[in-house]
């Protein structure tokens, strides 16, 4: 991984998890980050620490290293895609040029650092961040540009195409 490339870092979710034992409750601290280089690489972690700051260097680093590449068309999808994850449905709509990212935090957060300029988005079931986070990333990486549903089907893009 470059060390010199710029990313761009969101937290996404950062919980305190208490554990009661005999001298009482220990507390320690979970986040979720996403992160990206705002031109079609984005990753996310989770990490765990008894420290915030421990918490949210680990989940940024463990980002970095889960780093895929997404397709972009003109600064939005593809085609259309809806994911389910567990208990969590997530729709994902290419848009006009202009439009903006039309989406809540978790995913807005994956989009805005993939580099994305124009999703429409809707999610469905669950709204748990980390369920939410996965299922925008199982979404994005199953996307298919015509190129590559050209090469599948050992057709040319124009036969793809009429």
């Amino acid at each position: 991984m470059d060390q010199d490339r710029e990313f761009i870092e969101t937290l996404v979710s950062l919980n305190r998890v208490s554990k009661v034992v005999k001298g009482g409750r220990r507390f320690s601290f979970t986040a979720l980050s996403v992160v990206g280089d705002g031109k079609g690489s984005v990753g996310y972690g989770y990490g765990k620490a008894n420290d915030v700051t421990e918490a949210i260097r680990k989940s940024i680093q463990k980002a970095k290293q889960s780093m895929v590449t997404v397709p972009m068309q003109h600064g939005t999808l593809p085609h259309e895609i809806q994911v389910k994850f567990k208990s969590t449905r997530v729709l994902l709509k290419p848009a006009a040029p202009g439009t903006g990212v039309i989406a809540g935090g978790p995913v807005r957060a994956v989009l805005e650092a993939a580099g994305y300029s124009d999703v429409l988005t809707k999610v469905m079931g669950s709204r748990n961040s980390t369920n939410v986070v996965q299922a925008v990333f199982r979404g994005l990486q199953s996307l298919l540009v015509p190129g590559q549903v050209a090469r599948n089907r050992g057709k040319s893009l124009s036969e793809i195409w009429s």
